[in-house]
């Protein structure tokens, strides 16, 4: 009796309507919301994890800027550079 008095009232059809456009049809809908805070929460992530990068990176620039050994020890494996009459064999592992 109370479930048909309210399928009759205009209000609560109207209120019902409402709820399910929102959820289900907008444009914001609640799948949306919820896909766009998980892209948020690992963008947030990344950002963490560039920061550190950033850091880090910053700690070896200055090292190497600073000291002339750790410069020769980064170029030598890094880059294979090697002094005169000095020969260069690189090991590949698999």
């Amino acid at each position: 009796m109370l479930l048909l008095k309210l399928l009759k009232n205009k209000y609560f059809l109207t209120l019902i309507a409402i709820i399910v456009w929102l959820i289900f049809f907008d444009k914001n809908d609640v799948f949306t919301q919820y896909e766009l805070i998980k892209k948020c929460q690992k963008l947030d992530t990344d950002k963490e994890y560039y920061l550190t990068q950033i850091e880090t990176n910053k700690a070896n620039l200055n090292e190497l800027r600073t000291n002339k050994k750790s410069l020769e020890t980064f170029s030598r494996e890094k880059y294979l550079m090697k002094k005169e009459n000095e020969d260069v064999y690189v090991f590949v592992t698999k």
